[in-house]
C-alpha cells in the first residue's frame, strides 16, 4: 500500500478518527464523575476523623466502621479512574496508529483492533468497578439519626 499524499486520503483518516475521540469525551466524563465522587469519599472521611478524638469509645468503633468503608471506597474510586485513563490512552493509541499506518502504508488492522478491544476492555472493567463502589456506597447509606 501506498502512504497517503492526498488531502482527501488524510480526511478519511480523520473521519475514522472521529468516532474514538467521542469515545474520549465519555471517558472524560467518567472521570469527572469519579473525580467528584472521590473528593466527597475524602470530605466524608475527614470529617469522621475530625469527630474519632471527641467520641466514646462505643462511637469510635462505629467511626471506625465507617472509615473503613470510606477507605475501601476510596480504593475502588482510584482503581476505577486507573482503569478510565488506561481506556483514555488506547484509545489514543488508535488514532495514533491508524494514522501511521495510513502515512507509512503498511497495514496496522490487527493491532489497531487489539488497541480498541483493549481500551473497550478497560472501560467496562471501569465501569463495573464503578458500580460496586455505588453499591458500596448505598449498603452503608444511612438516613436519619443513628
Amino acid at each position: 500500500m501506498e502512504p497517503i499524499t492526498e488531502v482527501s486520503s488524510i480526511g478519511h483518516v480523520i473521519q475514522l478518527s472521529v468516532a474514538p475521540v467521542f469515545l474520549l469525551t465519555g471517558v472524560g466524563a467518567m472521570l469527572g464523575v469519579l473525580s467528584n465522587r472521590l473528593a466527597r469519599t475524602v470530605d466524608r472521611a475527614r470529617t469522621l476523623e475530625g469527630r474519632y478524638a471527641a467520641a466514646s469509645a462505643a462511637e469510635q468503633e462505629s467511626l471506625r466502621r465507617e472509615l473503613a468503608v470510606q477507605a475501601r471506597r476510596c480504593r475502588l474510586i482510584y482503581i476505577a479512574m486507573s482503569l478510565c485513563a488506561l481506556c483514555a490512552l488506547l484509545i489514543c493509541s488508535v488514532i495514533v496508529t491508524a494514522f501511521a499506518s495510513a502515512f507509512v502504508g503498511a497495514g496496522f488492522a490487527v493491532p489497531i483492533a487489539v488497541l480498541f478491544v483493549a481500551a473497550m476492555l478497560a472501560f467496562i472493567t471501569a465501569l463495573l468497578v464503578f458500580l460496586r463502589e455505588v453499591h458500596l456506597a448505598t449498603t452503608n447509606l444511612r438516613i436519619g439519626p443513628p
